[in-house]
């Protein structure tokens, strides 16, 4: 019987070195394929595919329009253990954890090309 495994997120990006050394220095991933303008990324069970792409017509950042969520077991130890690569980004381009009205605790990350990155793991309500 047929099943699904695994989902891989397209994630567009304008250098392909630049997009693999930002999630495999900044995010702890590990690239296990690349060619000309693909690679493929995996941390773990979570894996994407980036894809270099030309500019877009309307001059807005690639990854302008793009979200993905990685659901994680003990949030505030990986930001710890993520924040020392990641405090030398600029301004606005990390979230450092908080909680969501909708029980999740979450970190954002933005990437090179403006991709959304969300990590999240569920509040535990005790109920």
């Amino acid at each position: 019987m047929a099943k699904i495994v695994q989902l891989t997120p397209f994630v567009l990006c304008s250098s392909l070195k630049a997009q693999i050394d930002f999630y495999c220095d900044r995010l702890g991933f590990t690239c296990g394929f690349t060619q000309e303008n693909y690679a493929f990324l995996h941390n773990g069970p979570v894996a994407i595919r980036l894809l270099e792409c030309p500019p877009r017509p309307d001059g807005k950042p690639l990854g302008d329009d793009q979200s993905f969520y990685i659901d994680v077991e003990g949030i505030d130890e990986l930001f710890e253990t993520l924040h020392p690569m990641l405090e030398d980004l600029p301004e606005g381009r990390v979230r450092p954890p908080f909680d969501q009205p909708y029980q999740q605790r979450e970190f954002h990350v933005l990437d090179e090309d403006g991709t959304l990155v969300f990590f999240g793991e569920g509040i535990q309500t005790g109920e």
